[in-house]
């Protein structure tokens, strides 16, 4: 698997960790007291989190992609639905050329 295929599966499996962190475990947590959801998909998006940043690191040097880029993707990461829009630039053609 290619090092730009696992940023791109990485990125999706935590962009939709944090989705259901924000938007089911966080509500079962303090709407319906369920503590226990926050800490089992919390430590997931934690570990998802690391791995995505381990991903973006091995991704800028292979491609040697610029700081202004990675910074973004990082940005994008940290932002609800942010996995979209890291899609979107990966496939857009002036990254690929960077590839």
């Amino acid at each position: 698997m290619s090092s730009l295929n696992l940023f791109r599966k990485v990125a999706l499996a935590e962009g939709i960790s944090y989705i259901v962190l924000l938007f089911i475990a966080m509500p079962l947590k303090y709407l319906a007291g369920i503590p226990l959801a926050v800490k089992i998909v919390g430590m997931t998006h934690g570990i998802l989190f690391i791995l995505f940043i381990i991903a973006l690191i091995m991704a800028y040097k292979k491609y040697s992609w610029n700081n202004s880029l990675t910074f973004k993707l990082f940005v994008y990461s940290i932002i609800p639905f942010g996995f979209i829009l890291i899609e979107k630039t990966i496939m857009k053609d002036s990254v690929k050329e960077l590839i």
